[in-house]
Protein backbone atom coordinates (compact mmCIF):
# COMPACT_ATOMS: atom_id res chain seq x y z
CA UNK A 1 0.00 0.00 0.00
CA UNK A 2 1.45 3.35 -0.86
CA UNK A 3 1.57 5.94 2.08
CA UNK A 4 0.37 8.47 0.11
CA UNK A 5 -2.71 7.18 -1.30
CA UNK A 6 -3.91 5.51 1.94
CA UNK A 7 -6.12 6.91 4.59
CA UNK A 8 -4.13 4.94 7.18
CA UNK A 9 -0.47 6.54 5.98
CA UNK A 10 -2.02 10.09 6.74
CA UNK A 11 -4.00 9.58 9.92
CA UNK A 12 -0.47 8.21 11.30
CA UNK A 13 1.05 11.06 10.07
CA UNK A 14 -1.56 12.88 11.47
CA UNK A 15 -1.23 11.58 14.64
CA UNK A 16 2.81 12.03 14.98
CA UNK A 17 2.18 15.72 14.12
CA UNK A 18 -0.12 15.99 16.75
CA UNK A 19 2.25 14.65 19.54
CA UNK A 20 4.80 17.42 18.37
CA UNK A 21 2.04 19.61 18.56
CA UNK A 22 1.51 19.16 22.16
CA UNK A 23 4.61 19.06 22.92
CA UNK A 24 6.03 22.48 20.95
CA UNK A 25 2.56 23.63 22.28
CA UNK A 26 3.12 22.73 25.92
CA UNK A 27 6.76 24.48 25.85
CA UNK A 28 5.12 27.70 24.17
CA UNK A 29 2.31 28.21 26.82
CA UNK A 30 4.51 28.07 29.27
CA UNK A 31 5.29 32.34 29.55
CA UNK A 32 3.03 33.45 26.66
CA UNK A 33 -0.66 33.72 27.34
CA UNK A 34 -2.94 30.65 26.08
CA UNK A 35 -4.79 32.95 23.91
CA UNK A 36 -2.17 35.17 22.29
CA UNK A 37 -0.09 31.16 21.98
CA UNK A 38 -3.71 30.34 19.78
CA UNK A 39 -3.74 33.26 17.62
CA UNK A 40 0.38 33.12 17.08
CA UNK A 41 -0.29 29.07 16.27
CA UNK A 42 -3.79 29.79 13.64
CA UNK A 43 -1.32 32.87 11.89
CA UNK A 44 1.31 30.23 11.13
CA UNK A 45 -1.42 27.62 9.44
CA UNK A 46 -2.67 30.49 7.79
CA UNK A 47 0.25 31.22 5.85
CA UNK A 48 1.79 27.62 5.44
CA UNK A 49 -1.48 26.39 4.48
CA UNK A 50 -2.11 29.29 1.98
CA UNK A 51 1.96 28.73 0.81
CA UNK A 52 1.23 24.99 -0.04
CA UNK A 53 -2.42 25.79 -1.76
CA UNK A 54 -0.49 27.91 -3.90
CA UNK A 55 2.33 25.91 -4.44
CA UNK A 56 -0.19 23.24 -5.94
CA UNK A 57 -1.86 25.86 -7.85
CA UNK A 58 -5.11 24.98 -5.55
CA UNK A 59 -6.43 27.70 -5.81
CA UNK A 60 -10.55 28.01 -6.67
CA UNK A 61 -12.90 30.89 -7.28
CA UNK A 62 -15.47 31.61 -4.31
CA UNK A 63 -18.30 30.89 -6.81
CA UNK A 64 -17.19 27.68 -8.00
CA UNK A 65 -17.13 26.27 -4.24
CA UNK A 66 -20.38 24.62 -2.31
CA UNK A 67 -22.30 26.35 -0.61
CA UNK A 68 -22.72 23.61 2.06
CA UNK A 69 -19.26 22.68 1.86
CA UNK A 70 -18.48 26.06 2.78
CA UNK A 71 -20.83 26.46 5.64
CA UNK A 72 -19.92 23.39 7.24
CA UNK A 73 -15.82 24.68 6.87
CA UNK A 74 -16.73 27.51 8.74
CA UNK A 75 -18.65 25.73 11.25
CA UNK A 76 -15.08 23.29 11.67
CA UNK A 77 -13.12 26.33 11.59
CA UNK A 78 -15.65 27.52 14.69
CA UNK A 79 -15.02 24.25 16.41
CA UNK A 80 -11.51 24.21 16.00
CA UNK A 81 -11.15 27.86 17.27
CA UNK A 82 -12.74 26.90 20.50
CA UNK A 83 -11.16 23.54 20.87
CA UNK A 84 -7.40 24.94 20.50
CA UNK A 85 -8.03 27.58 22.85
CA UNK A 86 -9.05 25.23 25.72
CA UNK A 87 -6.40 22.68 24.57
CA UNK A 88 -4.45 25.89 25.19
CA UNK A 89 -5.45 26.71 28.08
CA UNK A 90 -5.39 23.14 29.37
CA UNK A 91 -1.75 22.69 28.63
CA UNK A 92 -1.04 25.66 30.81
CA UNK A 93 -2.48 24.25 33.62
CA UNK A 94 -1.59 20.95 33.50
CA UNK A 95 0.90 18.32 32.35
CA UNK A 96 1.07 17.66 28.96
CA UNK A 97 0.83 14.07 29.33
CA UNK A 98 -2.23 14.09 30.49
CA UNK A 99 -3.93 16.49 28.91
CA UNK A 100 -3.08 15.22 25.61
CA UNK A 101 -4.56 11.97 26.19
CA UNK A 102 -7.91 13.65 28.06
CA UNK A 103 -7.91 15.49 24.88
CA UNK A 104 -8.25 12.66 22.43
CA UNK A 105 -11.52 11.93 24.46
CA UNK A 106 -12.62 13.48 20.81
CA UNK A 107 -11.79 9.90 19.18
CA UNK A 108 -14.75 8.68 21.11
CA UNK A 109 -16.80 11.18 20.65
CA UNK A 110 -16.78 11.29 16.68
CA UNK A 111 -17.55 7.32 17.02
CA UNK A 112 -20.60 8.67 18.34
CA UNK A 113 -21.27 11.37 16.19
CA UNK A 114 -20.16 9.70 13.10
CA UNK A 115 -23.02 6.85 14.04
CA UNK A 116 -25.70 9.00 15.28
CA UNK A 117 -25.40 11.83 12.66
CA UNK A 118 -23.48 10.22 9.48
CA UNK A 119 -25.64 7.21 10.18
CA UNK A 120 -21.93 5.19 10.03
CA UNK A 121 -21.91 1.76 11.40
CA UNK A 122 -21.29 0.70 14.54
CA UNK A 123 -18.46 -2.07 14.36
CA UNK A 124 -17.10 -4.44 17.38
CA UNK A 125 -13.71 -2.60 16.47
CA UNK A 126 -15.08 1.17 17.16
CA UNK A 127 -16.97 0.27 19.94
CA UNK A 128 -13.85 -1.93 21.84
CA UNK A 129 -11.39 1.15 20.48
CA UNK A 130 -13.68 3.96 21.68
CA UNK A 131 -14.12 2.03 24.97
CA UNK A 132 -10.63 1.69 25.81
CA UNK A 133 -9.79 5.51 25.01
CA UNK A 134 -13.21 6.49 27.24
CA UNK A 135 -11.43 3.80 30.00
CA UNK A 136 -7.94 5.43 29.41
CA UNK A 137 -9.21 8.95 29.77
CA UNK A 138 -11.04 8.21 32.80
CA UNK A 139 -8.18 6.36 34.55
CA UNK A 140 -6.02 9.72 33.73
CA UNK A 141 -8.51 12.02 34.91
CA UNK A 142 -9.32 10.05 38.35
CA UNK A 143 -5.40 9.44 38.56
Amino acid sequence: MNFLQSWQGWAIASAIFAAMTAIFAKLGVSDINSNLATLIRTVVILFMTALIVSLRGEWQRPAALSTQGVIFLVLSGIATGFSWLCYYRALQLGPVSLVAPVDKLSVALVIVLGILVLGEPLTWQALLGGSLIVSGALILLLA
